[in-house]
Order: structure tokens, then sequence, then C-alpha cells
């Protein structure tokens, strides 16, 4: 195992249980969190190289995207399930895509991002399909949840977004002839390297829950 990946492991471990705990507390606490990821998100897309009104139109997307995260977990009914259900799709969507990439290999997908391979999409899609039954498995103890062809077609559109803003934010990267938007997590690069897909998939996410354009209970 390369020393990269002992970070990306590490990093993981020690990231992944702090913002379940904000989320989960919410209130302050999570708006305090927000605000920060916000502001250095920001600050990692002004460093890429691209024009003036794709900068400004990108702030503005990033302040949007993650008022979209503020709504879900405050506006809606489960308090947390919703959000944390979301982050648990992108979640899977990036660690399938990077563990089946890695092991099955094949074919590239694109010049933008050449690590990314078309079995890696692939398992984007069925991680971020078995996580989603093990989810809802265990909260349906709690919630009465309802599982449809609707809520299938839901995390695949979902993982889907998540991929296609990994694709984008890669791109910005190779025109800014960088690897990582930054040094802030070790083994993952800057914080935009990790919310790469989450900073389009929650906004998407929110207008099919709002619209409940989905005929789907969770």
């Amino acid at each position: 195992m390369s020393k990269e990946l002992n970070k990306r492991i590490i990093s993981s471990i020690i990231l992944f249980p702090i913002t379940i705990l904000f989320i989960y507390e919410g209130s302050i606490l999570f708006n305090l969190f927000l605000i920060i990821c916000l502001l250095l998100s920001c600050y990692e897309w002004h460093l890429m190289k691209k024009g003036n009104f794709i900068n400004i139109f990108g702030h503005f997307f990033l302040i949007f995207s993650f008022f979209t995260i503020f709504k879900i977990r405050n506006d809606f009914a489960g308090e947390f399930f919703y959000l944390l259900f979301i982050l648990t799709i992108c979640i899977s969507t990036d660690v399938g895509g990077y563990v089946v990439g890695r092991i099955v290999k094949g074919p590239k997908l694109n010049k933008i991002s050449p690590n990314k391979t078309f079995s890696g999409t692939i398992g984007s899609f069925l991680f971020s399909l078995i996580s989603t039954f093990i989810y809802l498995d265990y909260f349906n103890k709690i919630h009465n949840i309802k599982f449809s062809y609707e809520l299938i077609v839901f995390v695949i559109l979902i993982s889907m977004v998540s991929q296609i803003g990994d694709l984008l934010i890669s791109y910005f990267k190779r025109l800014s002839k960088i690897k990582d938007t930054g040094k802030l997590i070790p083994g993952h690069g800057g914080l935009l390297d990790r919310i790469d897909g989450m900073i389009f998939s929650f906004p998407f996410s929110y207008i099919i829950i709002s619209q409940n354009i989905f005929n789907f209970t969770l």
C-alpha cells in the first residue's frame, strides 16, 4: 500500500466522523462548519485558472450549493436524514470509482481525467446503489421508508451528477496545470478535490426533493 493511499485512508477515517457530528448536531455548529467550508472552497476556486465570468459564476454557484446543503439539513422532515443520505451516495460514488477502477482498470473514460476508467464509472453506480440498500435498511428502523424504482433512478442520477461534477473540476484543474486544488487534506489534496461531486449533487438533489419530482418517500 502506497504512502499516498495510507494518507488518504487516515484522512477519511478522521474527517468522516467529524463531518457526521456536525451534520447531526446542526444549529450553530453546523452553520459554522458550512461557512468555513464555503470560504475554503471559494479560495481554492479563485486560485484556479479560468476567465473572469467563469470565476465569478463559480463563486455564486458555490454559495448556492452550500445554501442548498443548509436548506436540506434544516427544511425537510427527518432532520439530518436526507443530507446524510445524499452524502452517502456521493461518497460511495467516489469510493466505487476509485476501488473498481484500480482493480479492474480497462479503457480510459476521457482525457480530462486520465485516471478515470469505464469500469470505475460502473463501480461508482454499483457502490452508490449498494450503499443505498444498506443505508435504508438501517434507517428503516426509524423511518417508514418505501423502496421504489423511482428511488433507484434518483440514486443513479445523483451518482451521475457527482461524477460529472468531478470531471468539471478536473477540467479546470487541467487548465490550471495543477494536480490538486490545494494541500489541505493529506492524500486527497484540497477541499474542492474532496467535495467536487457533492457541490453539484446537493443543488440537484434539493430541486428534486423540494419539487417532489420523483414520487418516493424517505
